[in-house]
């Protein structure tokens, strides 16, 4: 009999509320606060905090810091807005810090 096994999550580290699907992963080659961090086309379960702009290792960008939905630890952020044409494709996106995530149904 075949064990039935949901789809791959990832959950908040401190409250394990689930936040993306493994298959929302674009990229997992990118450079957070503190440390590697993947790049989402979605997220679930957070908060989006306040627009700022802010200097990143790409350029200037608007983003929003991301909380988890139960716990509020901050995860990452959302790109808001990209003002280099070649970093336009990251608008909508969500980065989650690997720091603040973990594996879920692997």
């Amino acid at each position: 009999m075949a064990e039935i096994v949901g789809p791959r999550l990832y959950s908040c580290y401190n409250c394990r509320n689930h936040v993306s699907l493994h298959d929302d992963v674009i990229s997992k080659a990118f450079q957070g606060r503190n440390g590697r961090a993947f790049l989402f086309s979605h997220a679930m379960n957070i908060v989006v905090g306040p627009k700022e702009d802010r200097q990143l290792m790409t350029g200037l960008h608007t983003v929003a810091d991301v909380y988890c939905s139960d716990c509020r630890e901050v995860l990452g952020w959302k790109y808001e807005r990209a003002y280099e044409e070649t970093q336009k494709y990251k608008e909508g996106k969500f980065i989650l810090e690997k720091s603040k995530i973990v594996k879920e149904n692997w």
